[in-house]
């Protein structure tokens, strides 16, 4: 019985590895499709495999280049072809940024999506070459290049450009972003068209200017990007510059600009008050350096590029400089103030701070800052001599300006576009309430005792 038995299930056997025999065979000279790297897709023609990547989405293909080494080697060849290249570089970049337009925010996202893609597709090679490959695969959009558009100000190339980047170098540390930034500086040319810039009379290459403008706010600091990172490239952007030449190509980068052709407007510091949409792309900067993200400068070095500032392209107005310091923010205002003060710029000092009271009363600011910063001013005086010789100075700075301006209201004609009445109006309310401020904490500390 167990000699039947076993006789029976032998040959049973015996036909499934016939037919195992046969399948492999069948087979011969192809591995089978869960041992190779590009599964199913083995058995398509290339042709027929990019077909169907044309029905994915970018984001599916760049999934899909994670599957294998093989499979993102056949994606890097298909974004190479011409029907790849159609496909994913799209170059709608104009009249995007219209009202109710959301094309512009699709082709935004469709560059980020390209951006991992690549990352991804290059993930093994080092950076060198992954730089030059994403060169190659870019370089034929004329309006990811300085000076490859026509129309740049209605263009959103740069910004693709510079959200595509955002995603290709996250994560990568700062000497393979040196080596980016190094790339795309040789690239563009930008340390000779900066020199030009930074070394010529303010407004005479007005063009290259904006170019230059664009491209570094657009590429290397797109809107949206992570403090840190900006912070990284407006240093590169800055420090292999003098100081004199830092304060220039800051305010080219984020100075006021035309609302016509969008050039920078130099002498809008110069001519007259301003306001705070003019001085916030500064504000915004200078808070950026200052910052425990920017590592390479120091409180002194934001302090003297501060100091630079108001005098590009000349002396600025006194009003302009309270503002930019109130928009720069507290720590910011108090150090500046406080280098006056250890410098024994009296004077100065107290000019600023009568200005600061007048921004604080045109600007709608509390009151109540403007003393309080005056008196953490005050206790960086060494001796109680400087510091009651700034106070004088600080009545007097009210007291000549207030003549001034009643002298020019009645030697004027006062026409509708005079604003010397309206300027006396402000800065007498301006020192009303700054006085009253200080009887407020004068009495509570009275009160108090």
């Amino acid at each position: 019985m167990t000699s039947s038995a076993g006789s029976s299930c032998t040959s049973a056997r015996r036909p499934k590895q016939r037919r195992s025999s046969r399948r492999c065979c069948h087979t011969r000279g192809r591995d089978p499709p869960a041992l190779s790297a590009l599964g199913d897709f083995q058995t398509l023609p290339l042709e027929i495999f990019q077909m169907v990547l044309n029905y994915l989405s970018v984001k599916d293909i760049s999934m899909l280049s994670m599957v294998s080494k093989t499979i993102s080697s056949r994606l890097i060849n298909y974004i190479s072809t011409s029907s790849g290249t159609r496909r994913l570089l799209l170059q709608d970049f104009h009249n995007l940024q219209l009202p109710g337009r959301e094309e512009g925010a699709s082709i935004l996202e469709h560059y980020k999506s390209l951006g991992l893609l690549l990352k991804r597709c290059t993930l093994l090679l080092p950076t060198r070459d992954r730089l030059k490959y994403v060169h190659k695969v870019l370089s034929g959009v004329s309006c990811f290049k300085l000076n490859g558009c026509a129309s740049p100000l209605h263009c959103l190339g740069l910004q693709c450009y510079g959200v595509f980047l955002q995603i290709l170098t996250a994560g990568w540390d700062e000497l393979e972003c040196h080596r980016v930034f190094n790339f795309l500086w040789e690239l563009s040319n930008l340390a000779r068209k900066v020199q030009t810039v930074v070394s010529s009379k303010p407004g005479s290459a007005r063009r290259l200017e904006l170019r230059i403008r664009l491209y570094c706010r657009g590429v290397l600091l797109p809107p949206g990007s992570h403090r840190s990172d900006s912070a990284f490239w407006l240093t590169r952007i800055l420090k292999p510059w003098p100081m004199v030449n830092q304060a220039r190509l800051l305010y080219i980068l984020f100075g006021p600009v035309s609302s016509l052709d969008g050039h920078v407007v130099w002498q809008k510091m110069i001519e007259g008050p301003t306001d705070e949409s003019s001085l916030k792309g500064l504000a915004d900067a200078i808070k950026l350096l200052y910052g425990t993200e920017a590592r390479e400068w120091t409180a002194d070095d934001v302090i003297s590029l501060v100091d630079e500032l108001s005098v590009v392209p000349q002396e600025w107005l006194m009003e302009n400089n309270a503002r930019l310091l109130l928009l720069s923010g507290n720590s910011i205002c108090f150090t500046f103030l406080a280098s006056k003060a250890v410098n024994g710029r009296a004077v100065e000092l107290a000019r600023l701070m009568v200005f600061m009271a007048l921004v604080c009363e045109k600007d709608l600011y509390c009151m109540d800052w403007a003393v309080k910063m005056m008196q953490k001013v005050c206790k960086v005086f060494s001796t109680p001599w400087e510091r009651n010789n700034f106070l004088q100075c600080l009545e007097s700075t009210f007291s000549h300006m207030l003549m001034d301006m009643l002298q020019a209201v009645l030697a004027g004609e006062r026409g509708e576009d005079d604003g010397s009445f309206l300027n006396l109006f402000h800065l007498v309310n301006a020192q009303t309430s700054f006085h009253k401020e200080i009887l407020y904490l004068a009495m509570g500390s009275s009160s108090s005792s």
